[in-house]
């Protein structure tokens, strides 16, 4: 069977400095034996190395934080050190956006057919398409997974250009379990108070539509300090 699970590449290499090595231990290495490589790329120079990965240790904290990491190793032949940066995003296509924005060609990070839930329709592959190549310009406000049925993933992302007509984006993936595949959809909003009411209505059980959004918006997958102003929506389902 294939081995999923990491392999880093750090044999005879050290983090640049005690404060690189506890913080890789505290993203990455503590929980190691819980992630399962999705998609990976090494450059041909032996210098960049980029990680999508499942974490299966984050179902068993905070119900609906993002299980997705991300991950970018550089490291320093000359010296035999590395450094790292890692972000836990909702989606895999989001976590494929960060990791090109640092350099990963696009075609080398994506997921290999059999690898997780397949895209249900052309429309879905479209939408992480433009995720993939789009990391600069939204922000990740919130996000809730759930990994019981039903299967799905929200996410509230905030335009940084100011002058954006329809500033906020939901991105609503859901998963059909007994196919095995996933539609993603999107929604644009006007307002922060509507994107909230949408997303409250939607973990009430309502389930309203999406309102469209333009087919060209682009996305981003970075959190922006300071956005929102005002607090963030729910996150899930009441308790």
């Amino acid at each position: 069977m294939p081995n999923y699970e990491p392999d880093f590449r750090l044999d005879g290499y050290e983090a640049v400095n005690k404060t690189v090595a506890d913080q890789f231990w505290q993203h990455i290495g503590i929980e190691q034996d819980d992630m399962t490589v999705l998609a990976e790329h090494h450059s041909a120079d032996g210098e960049h190395s980029f990680f999508v990965m499942h974490n299966r240790a984050v179902t068993w904290g905070i119900p609906g934080e993002p299980q997705i990491a991300a991950l970018h190793l550089k490291r320093d032949p000359a010296t035999h050190t590395f450094r790292f940066a890692s972000e836990m995003l909702p989606l895999p296509s989001m976590a494929q956006s960060w990791l090109v924005a640092r350099g990963c060609p696009e075609e080398e990070i994506l997921l290999p057919d059999g690898m997780g839930t397949a895209p249900a329709n052309d429309a879905t592959r479209a939408l992480e398409k433009r995720l993939r190549s789009d990391g600069d310009h939204f922000a990740l406000l919130t996000s809730y997974t759930s990994d019981s049925e039903p299967m799905e993933t929200t996410v509230l992302l905030r335009a940084l250009d100011e002058k954006a007509a329809l500033p906020f984006r939901v991105l609503l993936e859901e998963v059909d379990s007994d196919a095995w595949t996933h539609a993603l959809r999107e929604g644009a909003f006007q307002t922060f108070e509507a994107a909230i009411e949408w997303w409250e209505a939607h973990w009430d059980g309502d389930k309203p539509p999406l309102p469209a959004a333009s087919p060209t918006a682009r996305h981003a997958t970075v959190a922006a300090p300071g956005i929102p102003t005002r607090p963030v929506p729910p996150r899930g389902p009441s308790r």
